[in-house]
Formats: structure tokens, sequence, C-alpha cells
């Protein structure tokens, strides 16, 4: 069984046509799951629906807490691309031992068509799978190891350091 925990972000924003806004409402997870046509054992909870650029200190405990007491020992984090890898540094640093945890994202919304969301969510689970117990980042086909990848904002895209 695969643990998904939903953070919000990008992945699950969607367009409030009303204030004009990106906003959230709830999870897309579920849908993407059916989309893909998933047959891994996946069970999802959402933790949270936050952008990263308002996550807290407060929010990062909670993913930390709930990584290290859930049951499973490979985790998929839907997370916010902009401090996606500050809160991986906090699973990495806190101690969580024998568990493969994968964070992802998004940089355009699954609401809106043309999202990379999809691809990034069936990367993630194909990765937390196979990779060795530890703090990952996957994101464009993609996987880095916590502490050896940035968010280039220039390029859209997720690269080694």
């Amino acid at each position: 069984m695969i643990r998904i925990f939903v953070t919000g972000g990008t992945f699950d924003k969607t367009y409030d046509e009303i204030e004009g806004t990106l906003a959230f409402t709830d999870t897309h997870v579920s849908e993407m799951l059916g989309l893909g046509r998933c047959q891994v054992d996946v069970s999802v909870r959402t933790l949270m629906m936050v952008d990263s650029l308002a996550m807290t200190a407060d929010d990062r405990a909670v993913i930390v807490r709930n990584c290290l007491t859930c049951e499973e020992s490979r985790i998929v984090v839907t997370h916010g691309t902009d401090t996606m890898v500050e809160t991986a540094q906090a699973l990495a640093t806190a101690g969580i031992s024998g568990k493969t945890i994968v964070l992802t994202g998004a940089m355009v919304p699954y609401a809106f068509g043309s999202s990379d969301g999809l691809f990034n969510l069936g990367s993630a689970l194909s990765f937390v799978q196979v990779l060795p117990s530890d703090v990952y980042v996957a994101m464009n086909g993609q996987h880095f190891r916590w502490n050896a990848c940035r968010k280039n904002k220039a390029t859209g895209c997720f690269e080694t350091l």
C-alpha cells in the first residue's frame, strides 16, 4: 500500500470565476488516479489545502508527523512547487527511517487540462516503489534526492544542484 498525502499547491488549484483568482475546493487526486488507470493500491488522505508559499512551520510539522506515524513505508506527498524542497528538508531531517517519501506537484493546475500534474503523480507513484528509503522530489519525469535539487523559476523545471 502506498499512502498519498495531499497538501494543496498548484496541483489542486481551480479557477474561481467570481473572484478571478486561483483557489482550492477539493483535491483532484482520486480523479487523476482514475484517469491514469492506476492499478497500485493507494490510500489518499488530505492533510491541508494550501499554497506552498503560505505554508507555515506548523503545516510542515503536520506533514512530518503524518509521514512519521503512518504505517505505510512508501509515501507520496502532493505539494506546491515553490517550497517543496523546504518540506523535503523538514522530512529528511526529522529522523524518519525506513520510509521512501516522494514529493511531487504541478506547474499548471490539473483543472486547466494542460497540467503536468497527472504525469508527475504517475512518475511519483513509480519512483516511490523502486527508490530506497529517503526523501525525494519527483518532477518532470525525473527524481532528485531532497538536498540535490531546486526549482528553476526561469524554466519552470526542477534541476540538480
